[in-house]
């Protein structure tokens, strides 16, 4: 069952009720200030504008008349309205019961599909000198869609603003996806949503908050510090309400004990819930004896055990006193809503991308970026900051790598982990296959490269966004147009495609995974097969950090053709084994046809160097191919026993400086190849020089 509610721009509110129950004054009452003479039959749709309202947003008042409209006129009205008030007289017992034996269930029947939230309104109160109240609150255990309710005069003025400001509010924040009345506590998706935003919050995911972030926090949602006096009560009421709510005066994430059935059967087990991971359970084995205890590994903290009392009592309960049914922070926020105040915990839930049904908008997720023709994406040093900042909050044991555990720990505000299983073959791991801090900046710079959509929305389920004038989009840059460069002769971009394109056997895939320290002795097994595999990592180029992403272009055929997108890179490398014969004329073919008239930079690898080199059974042999059509000469390269990185840097240092292949620089010796690097990275840094002195001169 979906709510009715969501981003409103404004609210439509619907009198209904028996007749004579004062609809139509309550209505006139509120717009005069005075309660009126003559009645009509039915008010007219009145609009308060938005300066007039407690919320600031447009409302729309509609009575409802028998005497004048229908049942399908009323259905119709019930079914645009966004909250609707039930009006009963409570000095006319027949009225209320009508609440419950025709009203409610209508407006069920209307919208059967949605709950649309419902005030109850006890009009005439100056009438009686009892209360309908206790009443009310039984109707309202069996109908959840009722938000509240109030009683008031039309008469005599008496909570008539309350009652239409709870019927905004009612719209604008609804009490029903925060909060289960029968169970007293909140729902689970505001748990799941809470929980979200006091890991973002917990900067140094100790999972307390002390009175840093509780400020930053409290400027954040509310624009404000939190006075000391305030935060002080805060501590108390959680003191107070909380067994170990507060350490270290800190708001912890320990709250009260709670029971589970005991199943009173040797070697069986039971479910409770895991407090670090909110909807998952641990499984605690029974040991049937009374009075005995067993030790529970605690999921979320690495070698902690709890002990659990074993009653060894049929139907009987027992407690785990170090695990908590909500944490301290959900505590308060049921606090607020407990005493009226779910403005509070909207106001933080929609600073945090959440909308009406807690489900975190696409705009918070995906704002508008542009990201012309020609231009790729990478992270900014915002965005590298943020990323390197977050490893080292979830490195708990700083050995520079992140431990299964400690990946589902960060990506616990995620509906998944941002990669999947096989991410060794992508990107550097320790020797445990735990991804390291390259490896993670690396993978971060991967996605932000082939799926900026999915690297926008990561970094704000884990909390990049900071203030209204700042979301994502500041942890990107768009690079300059390629075409642009390759006329500046220069480049300012810090990622490199590299498509590495080869026949079947020729080593291409083995010569990927060297990249990231893999050799023919390590290797991972088997083979992947189905989307091009790309292993990323860094190189230095001329003293710079730069990121080259390889592309393992899957060749099937020697006669298939190359898809544009396979061909399209900053810097090719065409690789063949120099122990079979007929193994360079793909790579002299795939040049021939694809890049000798494009101005991708390309580089030829033999591989295989460590075995017996053998004659190309091709018009030219590779050295002289490369020769005649101005490329470097081919590199020799193995991955057996140690890798050497140095056709990486080529590689790297190629594709930053594509221009070269214009000017005819990249054949000839390596040295002369080199030095034409160096010298046009010196020109380089002589022309900023240049600059810089020229601009403080005009100053």
């Amino acid at each position: 069952m979906v709510l009715r509610v969501g981003s409103r721009r404004s609210v439509r509110i619907l009198l209904v009720g028996e007749r004579g129950v004062g609809k139509t004054s309550l209505i006139l009452s509120l717009v005069s200030e005075e309660f009126p003479e003559d009645v009509p039959l039915k008010a007219e749709e009145i609009t308060i504008p938005a300066d007039v309202t407690p919320e600031q947003v447009p409302t729309n008042i509609v009575d409802y008349s028998a005497a004048e409209q229908s049942d399908d006129a009323l259905a119709g009205e019930i079914q645009r309205a966004h909250v609707i008030c039930v009006v009963y007289s409570v000095d006319d017992e027949d009225t209320l019961d009508k609440v419950t034996t025709r009203w409610l269930p209508l407006i069920r029947e209307c919208i059967p599909d949605t709950r649309c939230p419902v005030i109850l309104v006890g009009n005439k109160v100056d009438l009686v000198d009892f209360s309908t109240i206790e009443a009310v609150f039984e109707i309202m255990e069996d109908f959840p869609e009722i938000e509240s309710c109030v009683e008031c005069s039309a008469k005599t003025l008496k909570n008539i603003s309350e009652m239409f400001y709870y019927a905004q509010k009612a719209v604008l924040h609804p009490t029903l996806p925060l909060y289960v009345m029968e169970q007293q506590d909140l729902t689970e998706g505001c748990k799941k949503a809470l929980v979200r935003i006091f890991k973002i919050c917990d900067v140094d995911n100790d999972d307390l908050l002390n009175d840093t972030e509780l400020n930053a926090f409290q400027r954040r949602c509310f624009n404000a510090p939190l006075q000391p006096q305030v935060l002080e009560d805060v501590k108390a009421v959680l003191k107070k309400n909380l067994t170990d709510g507060i350490a270290d005066e800190c708001i912890t994430l320990k709250g009260e004990c709670f029971c589970v059935p005991d199943s009173d059967r040797v070697g069986c087990t039971v479910s409770v819930p895991d407090p670090d991971r909110v909807g998952c359970t641990v499984s605690v084995p029974d040991s049937g004896r009374v009075g005995c205890t067993v030790s529970v590994p605690d999921s979320g903290r690495v070698g902690c055990t709890v002990s659990v009392p074993d009653s060894g009592m049929v139907g009987c309960m027992f407690y785990l006193s170090c695990v908590f049914n909500f944490l301290g922070f959900l505590f308060l926020h049921c606090l607020f809503i407990q005493r009226g105040r779910n403005e509070t915990t909207w106001a933080v839930l929609r600073k945090f991308g959440y909308n009406d049904n807690l489900q975190i908008t696409k705009e918070y997720l995906h704002p508008s970026i542009r990201v012309p023709a020609g231009c790729t994406t990478e992270l900014s040093l915002k965005g590298q900051h943020f990323v390197s900042t977050l490893f080292e909050r979830y490195d708990k044991d700083r050995d520079g790598a992140l431990s299964p555990a400690e990946v589902n720990n960060l990506f616990t505000p995620c509906p998944a982990p941002l990669w999947g299983p096989d991410f060794h073959r992508t990107v550097a791991t320790n020797s445990q296959g735990w991804i390291t801090q390259q490896g993670f900046m690396c993978q971060w710079v991967l996605v932000t490269l082939l799926d900026l959509n999915r690297a926008l929305e990561y970094l704000a389920y884990l909390g990049y966004i900071v203030s209204d004038t700042e979301n994502q989009v500041t942890a990107i840059q768009v690079t300059r147009e390629k075409r642009l460069d390759l006329a500046k002769k220069q480049t300012s971009r810090n990622v490199y495609q590299c498509h590495v394109i080869g026949p079947k056997g020729s080593g291409k895939s083995m010569f990927c995974r060297s990249f990231i320290g893999h050799s023919l002795e390590n290797t991972f097994t088997p083979e992947l097969v189905g989307n091009p595999q790309c292993t990323v990592n860094c190189v230095q180029v001329y003293g710079q950090e730069k990121f080259l992403v390889l592309r393992d272009i899957d060749v099937r055929n020697v006669s298939d053709p190359l898809m544009p997108s396979e061909v399209q890179c900053d810097v090719a490398c065409l690789v063949y084994d120099i122990s079979n014969p007929k193994s360079f004329e793909y790579s002299a073919r795939i040049y021939l046809k694809y890049f000798a008239e494009s101005k991708i930079p390309v580089l030829i690898v033999a591989n295989k160097s460590d075995q017996e080199e053998l004659r190309q059974e091709y018009l030219l042999q590779p050295a002289a191919f490369c020769s005649r059509h101005k490329l470097p000469p081919p590199h020799l390269f193995t991955a057996s026993n140690k890798v050497k990185r140095d056709v990486f840097v080529k590689l790297a240092t190629m594709a930053a400086f594509p221009h070269l292949k214009q000017l005819n620089l990249l054949h000839g010796d390596t040295a002369v190849w080199w030095k034409a690097g160096l010298g046009l990275a010196a020109a380089t840094a002589v022309g900023f020089l240049v600059v810089k002195v020229l601009k403080s001169d005009n100053r």
